[in-house]
C-alpha cells in the first residue's frame, strides 16, 4: 500500500517489468549490434515502462558482451517539485470529519493523517467526557510527534467538536447524562446539534468517517449479556453511524465519501469479543450495503467499511486480550507481519478520493489477509505440513 500523497508528493503508476532484484538472463553473456545496443539504451533513458510482450534485447550478429546482472531502478525527476505523471491521491480543497478520536493511536487517528497528507482539512468529534483531555494534550504539543506528516508538517485539526453519538437530539438525552459532571460545560453535542455547527461553521463536508464503538458488556459471553447491554452495543456501535450519516448527509457535497470502521468478528466466531459487539459489526457491515444505495441514489454519497485487523490501541486494550490477537494475526495470516495504523489510514484516504469513485457498498478487509484463512496454521495439527512462513 502506498502511502497517501501529500500536496506536495504525487503517487503515480509506474509499470516495471524487469526485477531489481532477479538475474534477469540465465547467461552470462549477451550478444546484440552497437546500433541496436544504442536504441536499446535511449529507450531505458526515456521511459520507465519496458514492454513484456517484446524482448528487451534482440538478437543480430554481433561481439559478444558479458554482463553480470541486469538492475533497474526509479530514477529521481531532474526537479523533484514537478509533479509525476499518473495517478495522484489528492484531496485538496476536501472536508473530512472524523468521528471518534480521543487519543494518537487508534484508526481514527490514522485515517485523520492520512487524508491530512493527501490534503484534506480535518474536523474532529470527541466524546464529551474525553474532550477536556484530548484537546489539553493537544495544546500541550503531547501529540506533536503524533502529528508529523510524511513532508515533515504537523497534521493540523481545525476545530474539534463535542459529540456523543448515542443521543440524536437534545430531547433524547436522559436526565442523569444532563447533569453529570463529565458533561458539564459542553454544549450542542448531540448528532443533531453536532451537524448544525458543523454546517454553521463550514457549510459543507466531503468525507465522513465513523470510527467509533462501545459496547459496555464486551467482556461477557453473548449468552451471559443483557438485553441493555445488547442495545447499547448494537447503538453506539451501529445505529450512531446511520445517525451521523442520515444529518451530515445533506451537508455532504456530492461524489462525497462516508466510511466506518468494522472487525471480522462480523463473520467469523472470536470468543472474547461479547457483549453483542460481534452483532453490532455484523449490522454495520449489512447498513454499509443498504446506505450505499440510497445515500448513492439521492445524494451521490459513496458509503464503505473497512475491516481492520487487530491493533494495540486503548480502546482495543480494554477487551483484554488484543496482544494474543495480534500474535495470532502474525502466526496465521498470510502476511507476517504486525498491522500498522497507517495502513489502515491510506486505505480510508484512497476509499475518500476520486480514485474510488466506483466503490461503495463494500467491506474492504485490511488485516494482511487473515479473512482469507480457515484455520489457523499454527495448530499443532499442521505442524508436520510444510507450511510457509515469512524469511
Amino acid at each position: 500500500m502506498a502511502a497517501a500523497a501529500t500536496p506536495r508528493t504525487h503517487m503515480a503508476t509506474i509499470n516495471l517489468c524487469l526485477s531489481s532484484s532477479r538475474k534477469v538472463f540465465s547467461s552470462s553473456i549477451a550478444s546484440f549490434s552497437t546500433e541496436s545496443k544504442d536504441a536499446s539504451r535511449n529507450r531505458l533513458r526515456s521511459s520507465s515502462h519496458i514492454s513484456s510482450r517484446q524482448p528487451l534485447f534482440q538478437s543480430h550478429t554481433s561481439v559478444p558482451m558479458k554482463f553480470k546482472k541486469v538492475i533497474t531502478r526509479a530514477m529521481s525527476s531532474a526537479n523533484e517539485n514537478v509533479p509525476l505523471p499518473g495517478l495522484s491521491l489528492d484531496l485538496r480543497g476536501k472536508r473530512a470529519f472524523i468521528a471518534g478520536i480521543a487519543d494518537d493511536n487508534g484508526y481514527g487517528w490514522a485515517i485523520a493523517k492520512s487524508l491530512a497528507a493527501a490534503g484534506a482539512e480535518i474536523l474532529v468529534g470527541t466524546w464529551v467526557p474525553a474532550l477536556n483531555i484530548f484537546e489539553s494534550s493537544l495544546r500541550r504539543g503531547k501529540f506533536d510527534e503524533s502529528r508529523v506528516l510524511p513532508d515533515g508538517s504537523l497534521m493540523e485539526i481545525t476545530k474539534v467538536y463535542p459529540m456523543d453519538a448515542v443521543f440524536d437530539t437534545p430531547d433524547d438525552v436522559p436526565e442523569d447524562i444532563k447533569t453529570n459532571k463529565r458533561y458539564a460545560g459542553a454544549s450542542n453535542w448531540t448528532v443533531q446539534e453536532l451537524v448544525e455547527s458543523v454546517k454553521q461553521d463550514f457549510g459543507s463536508i466531503d468525507i465522513l468517517v465513523h470510527s467509533l464503538a462501545n459496547g459496555p458488556e464486551v467482556i461477557k459471553p453473548l449468552l451471559e449479556t443483557s438485553r441493555n447491554g445488547y442495545l447499547a452495543a448494537i447503538s453506539a456501535s451501529s445505529y450512531s453511524f446511520i445517525s451521523l450519516l442520515r444529518h451530515f448527509v445533506p451537508i455532504m457535497n456530492p461524489g462525497g465519501s462516508s466510511i466506518s470502521l468494522t472487525y471480522i468478528a462480523s463473520e467469523r466466531i472470536i470468543p472474547g469479543y461479547g457483549g453483542g459487539m460481534s452483532s453490532a459489526k455484523a449490522a454495520l457491515e449489512s447498513d454499509t450495503r443498504v446506505l450505499a444505495f440510497e445515500a448513492g441514489r439521492k445524494y451521490k454519497i459513496r458509503v464503505n467499511t473497512i475491516s481492520a485487523g487487530p491493533l494495540r490501541s486503548r480502546a482495543a486494550k480494554a477487551i483484554g486480550f488484543i496482544d494474543m490477537m495480534i500474535d495470532y494475526s502474525l502466526a496465521n495470516a498470510p502476511l507476517q507481519k504486525e498491522l500498522s495504523a497507517e495502513e489502515v489510514g491510506n486505505t480510508a484516504a484512497f476509499l475518500a478520493s476520486p480514485l474510488a469513485s466506483a466503490i461503495t457498498g463494500a467491506v474492504v478487509y485490511v488485516d494482511n489477509g487473515l479473512n482469507a484463512m480457515g484455520v489457523g496454521v499454527d495448530s499443532p495439527i499442521f505442524e508436520n505440513l510444510d507450511i510457509p512462513k515469512s524469511i
